[in-house]
């Protein structure tokens, strides 16, 4: 028998203030917030910093949390390990260029922060003519050598910038120094997790007046020193299906991420493995799954607990699909 209690719901997300946000989260992707400018919005999150809540259906109003105790652990799925939430979706708008930062692997994460590493996939949803990331380092170095450039102010031109374009995808495993450009717009797919070491912020200072913080130490006990290479294309190749096209992004142990440029109906169905998530990055739909139909416009983000079975996507549009 049909168990309506999941049901694809849609979500809201928390919204996030940075001196490098912007206004087109707000103009483009329908976000709402008192703030006068959007760096982030934390789509699908069950972090603490920041938790998305549920828009639709009997748990209306509830955190993606309390909604997941609620219908227990079957609604995430086999595949996650432990009692947190494995994953945060965010959409990025960076106005301004972001610092140079990275993010610690879980071992040191854990041990040292107490909670998870961060490894993390960008999809370029837009960006400004000459955009650009950086993307690790040009060439390899030794740790005395990576902390020198850091204190003589030189670690920028050490790094090898990547011009982007729209389509493009990125796989920032922890470890790698980097660094969003300015008017670029991200997609941003990652482990459930806000530790963050800021290396360099071009002197600038924060919303307080003061110079940012910087976190060099800990930056220099998990930076890869070794150039490597910077890959920008999907995954795997651009397959019809019905409905459509599907494009796998990534496959990693963290997460999955496909493309799906909808012109159609997709069908699919949500198993005891891993809950889904959709993100409405163009056009819209209807998503109809569990007794619930749920309409989707560009911006928008839905969770589909596992267990689910059988779910239908209807539309015109470009979504990305994320699961374990």
């Amino acid at each position: 028998m049909e168990n309506t209690k999941f049901c694809p719901v849609k979500l809201l997300p928390a919204c996030k203030a940075a001196i490098w946000g912007g206004h087109r989260l707000k103009a483009e992707y329908g976000k709402h917030s008192e703030l006068p400018s959007i760096a982030e919005t934390w789509e699908l999150s069950c972090h603490p910093q920041g938790e998305s809540t549920v828009a639709s259906g009997p748990f209306q109003g509830s955190t993606l949390s309390e909604y997941l105790r609620k219908l227990g652990p079957e609604a995430v799925g086999t595949r996650v390990k432990g009692a947190e939430f494995p994953i945060l979706v965010k959409f990025i708008d960076a106005a301004e260029r972001l610092s140079v930062q990275v993010h610690p692997d879980d071992a040191y994460a854990r041990r040292v922060e107490g909670q998870a590493g961060k490894n993390e996939m960008w999809y370029i949803l837009d960006c400004e003519p000459g955009a650009q990331l950086l993307f690790g380092l040009k060439e390899s170095c030794t740790r005395e050598e990576l902390e020198k450039a850091i204190r003589e102010n030189t670690l920028v031109e050490q790094m090898r910038a990547v011009p982007v374009q729209k389509g493009d995808v990125y796989f920032i495993p922890a470890g790698t120094l980097h660094a969003i450009g300015k008017g670029i717009l991200v997609a941003e797919i990652q482990q459930s997790s806000d530790v963050t070491y800021r290396v360099y912020d071009y002197g600038r200072l924060g919303q307080d007046g003061k110079p940012r913080q910087l976190h060099v130490e800990k930056a220099l006990a998990v930076a890869d020193t070794v150039s490597r290479p910077v890959e920008s294309s999907p995954e795997g190749p651009r397959q019809e299906i019905q409905g459509g096209f599907m494009t796998r992004m990534k496959t990693s142990s963290w997460f999955t991420v496909d493309k799906l440029e909808l012109s159609g109906n997709f069908a699919s169905a949500c198993g005891p493995e891993s809950f889904q998530a959709f993100l409405c990055l163009k056009g819209c739909g209807e998503l109809s799954g569990g007794g619930e139909y749920l309409s989707l416009q560009k911006g928008d983000t839905v969770f589909l607990p596992a267990c689910m079975g059988a779910y239908r996507l209807t539309g015109e549009g470009e979504f990305l699909r994320i699961f374990l």
